[in-house]
């Protein structure tokens, strides 16, 4: 480690996940949140925290486990609704819908616009979003996500550059990416992860319990959960790579 990242661990140490009351946690589709954060995000409602959720693409040409004469269209409400009722058993009630067509097939200035405006409204002080810096990630709606959520952790605090996206500016302090292999903030879930994988099932039209696609998701989950677990004596955790609002900008250690 150089002894520039020693000393900023020291000086500017990066949030906790858990020191806030109000999260947004913003998701590519619907199922994302619950299998990148699901467990934390339970956590922080059962906690009594101002927990909100952001799905931003509609998840059209997630034909995987729905019926076969499903159209995309028709897919897209039935994909609302199962994220409505996995929210609900994560025990969050307050959840947005960009309603993005999937797969790309969108304008990012739409993107970034709607979930600035989706930030004014709900006023977070922290962000939960995909890593868009994983080098493996090659689906275009996380990384899109991901860099738009990035975007706007750092600019939601200005109000002209807010009006200029038609939101309200809010007093975001850090962002939380999650799906990442550089945590360097954890949070304990142990016995929470029942609960993230029944919110999983939720989404009857991507997984059924016998499918092989949702038992290797499953198993990562739970290879996941031990292997943060024991990065930080937590038993079972997730893991985050947190940036704080000193972290942001110029500090390009702070990204390591």
């Amino acid at each position: 480690m150089s002894l520039t990242k020693t000393a900023l661990r020291f000086a500017a140490p990066v949030p906790q996940a858990e020191a806030f009351e109000r999260y947004l946690f913003i998701g590519p589709h619907p199922d994302d949140i619950e299998i990148g954060a699901g467990a934390t995000a339970a956590k922080l409602a059962a906690a009594g925290k101002q927990v909100s959720f952001l799905v931003c693409m509609d998840g059209r040409y997630g034909l995987e486990n729905a019926p076969a004469s499903t159209t995309p269209e028709e897919l897209a409400v039935l994909r609302k609704e199962e994220a409505i009722a996995s929210a609900r058993l994560l025990g969050v009630s307050d959840i947005h819908f960009l309603e993005l067509c999937d797969g790309g097939a969108y304008d990012t200035d739409a993107l970034l616009s709607g979930m600035a405006r989706v930030i004014g409204k709900v006023q977070p002080q922290i962000l939960f979003a995909p890593d868009p810096d994983a080098t493996s990630e090659c689906h275009a709606d996380h990384i899109n996500t991901g860099e738009t959520a990035k975007k706007l952790a750092f600019f939601a605090p200005f109000e002209e550059i807010m009006a200029g996206y038609g939101a309200s500016s809010a007093k975001v302090q850090a962002i939380a990416f999650y799906m990442t292999a550089r945590p360097n903030r954890f949070v304990k879930t142990l016995g929470l992860m029942g609960r993230q994988r029944a919110a999983i099932l939720c989404h009857k039209t991507q997984f059924t319990a016998e499918l092989p696609a949702y038992k290797d998701i499953a198993l990562y989950l739970r290879l996941r959960a031990v292997d943060f677990g024991l990065r930080s004596l937590y038993g079972h955790a997730e893991g985050f790579r947190v940036l704080g609002r000193t972290q942001m900008h110029c500090l390009p250690e702070a990204g390591e």
